[in-house]
């Protein structure tokens, strides 16, 4: 299968999420607005979801894959469930342990971690309290299951592990529609939203588990014991936690500031949400699928197939995020009115404030994507502290700002700060590369990206006029169907002009699509069950 082909499949089932996810946040802005429930609710569930990037997704993506895949290229499947079996019984215990500490002193986290401004109010500091008790055991079903992710990962089955998150929009669209339907008050909401999410948890780790088991795979449980194998996890997993979870520090970091000014929190979650669409349909798609694939070409000594996958995934990347970066900036307005805009949102006249973050988190959109291109060459390397130095760098980036702009600029400062931060790590992480030749110079990429960067400003600018153009079918005034086709109309034209432009100009061609649809990508894996219909 292309590498093209492994992206498209990740990007599929993350694609299915993400518009969900729309549909889930169209609701909740509509029932909560950017009110103190819509606040709480944001704060207690970043927690958790926080933990479950920083120490599951980010750990085992980069530091238990490339030591899955090894197990498997050196001890065949029963070396890899060996090790599997090892890994799951420390990580359960150790998640066990954690989620009871953690319930115990909720109220002091939450006081002084997660939302210290909601402090003061006594009302929305119990409810966020209540909520992230509720939520925080999700923690143990999202860990455990990017540990199966990952193994699915490594066996080339990415399908599994990318659709299993739609199921957490849809028990949330579903707990939406029957309080639309009860007329449920807005705590009522929350309350339902936060055992909602807990569910989910409970659903998608059945759904990669029972991926497992159909790779070929049956894993027991052991009694946890630092075994080698274990104790080298670790010491790869702690500094890649960090450097895999940055933008989720970040967005910790700016929940806490937030937390002091009044819808803030809500805020920031809204434009979150639609700038996630492009961030998990590309970025995550190839941090993913490049992280085994490079680490397999690296330990079979094929160095020309492991600088041909970072090259292709940065114009890959780059490719399709520039023009979602430069409409994110333009639209920015008109998207969140058509996504939003309606019930408690509108009522809160919370568009401008969300539209002005959403216009910087596009400005970001490239950098948060290179991260995830650039550090699977540090991880498949098995060098996790590299990248950890320059993730606290980032932190430390992000704060500063963060802490200086907020007070003048509310809510869009922390957006500034995040998406500064994002550059500083990306350019860092590029630079050492080339420093220490992992990264080839690729004289086409060089000089399509240029190209590409001239695309995106053409069809920025003319989305510009057009949106003046089109002011009165776009504002608030106009009904909700004239809105959306002349929002879409516009975004297909913009695209059509970007593809254009960028072939014209020679950003991109022909001939670059056919060879990544149809490369391979390395030797194949080794046989370890019939082949996925998945794939």
């Amino acid at each position: 299968m292309s590498l093209v082909k492994k992206f498209a499949t990740v990007a599929s089932g993350t694609l299915m999420s993400r518009a969900l996810g729309f549909g889930r946040e169209m609701l909740m802005a509509a029932a909560l607005g950017t009110g103190p429930v819509a606040d709480a609710f944001n704060a207690a569930f970043q927690f958790p979801n926080t933990f479950r990037r920083l120490f599951a997704e980010g750990a085992f993506n980069a530091a238990f894959v490339p030591l899955f895949a090894k197990e498997i290229e050196t001890h065949g499947t029963e070396g890899a469930k060996r090790f599997s079996e090892e890994v799951f019984g420390v990580l359960f215990t150790a998640l066990l342990a954690l989620t009871i500490v953690m319930e115990l002193s909720m109220p002091l986290i939450v006081r002084y971690l997660v939302a210290p401004g909601f402090a003061g109010i006594p009302g929305k500091f119990d409810t966020t309290v209540t909520l992230a008790t509720i939520m925080f055991p999700y923690l143990i079903c999202m860990s455990l299951g990017a540990m199966m992710a990952g193994m699915l990962n490594s066996l080339r089955r990415y399908f599994a592990a990318a659709v299993a998150p739609v199921f957490l929009n849809i028990i949330l669209i579903g707990v939406l529609a029957y309080a639309w339907y009860k007329g449920s008050d807005a705590l009522t909401v929350g309350y339902g939203l936060s055992w909602g999410v807990l569910a989910a948890g409970l659903v998608q780790l059945a759904i990669v588990w029972v991926a497992v088991r159909h790779a070929g795979i049956s894993i027991g449980f052991r009694r946890p014991k630092m075994t080698p194998a274990v104790k080298r996890l670790l010491i790869l997993a702690l500094p890649a936690a960090i450097t895999g979870g940055i933008t989720q520090i970040n967005q910790l970091i700016g929940t806490a500031i937030a937390s002091a000014q009044n819808s803030a929190v809500s805020s920031l979650a809204y434009a979150d949400r639609i700038y996630q669409l492009p961030l998990g349909v590309v970025g995550v798609a190839v941090a993913i699928v490049l992280l085994p694939e490079l680490s397999r070409a690296l330990k079979s000594g094929n160095l020309i197939e492991a600088a041909n996958l970072q090259n292709r995934s940065v114009e890959f990347t780059l490719f399709l995020t520039l023009p979602a970066a430069a409409a994110l900036w333009v639209m920015s307005e008109p998207i969140v009115r058509l996504v939003y805009e309606r019930g408690a949102f509108a009522a809160n006249n919370s568009t401008p404030t969300v539209a002005a973050i959403l216009a910087i988190f596009g400005l970001g959109l490239p950098a948060f994507v290179l991260i995830k291109a650039f550090t699977p060459g540090y991880f498949a390397r098995e060098d996790t502290r590299t990248p950890m130095m320059f993730a606290a760098i980032s932190v430390a980036v992000n704060v500063t700002t963060a802490l200086t702009l907020f007070p003048e600029m509310g809510a869009p400062g922390i957006a500034v700060a995040s998406a500064v931060a994002g550059w500083v790590n990306a350019l860092m992480l590029l630079g050492v590369l080339i420093r220490r030749g992992h990264w080839g110079r690729d004289v086409p990429l060089m000089k399509r990206i240029p190209r590409l960067v001239l695309s995106a400003i053409v069809m920025g600018a003319a989305l510009y006029f057009a949106e003046h153009w089109f002011a009165v079918r776009l504002g608030r005034g106009a009904p909700l169907v004239v809105k959306a086709t002349t929002l879409l109309a516009l975004v297909a034209g913009g695209a059509l002009l970007y593809f254009i432009t960028a072939f014209a100009t020679g950003g991109a061609d022909f001939g670059m699509i056919r060879r990544n649809v149809k490369r391979g990508s390395g030797k194949a894996a080794p046989p370890v069950a019939k082949t996925d219909p998945d794939e």
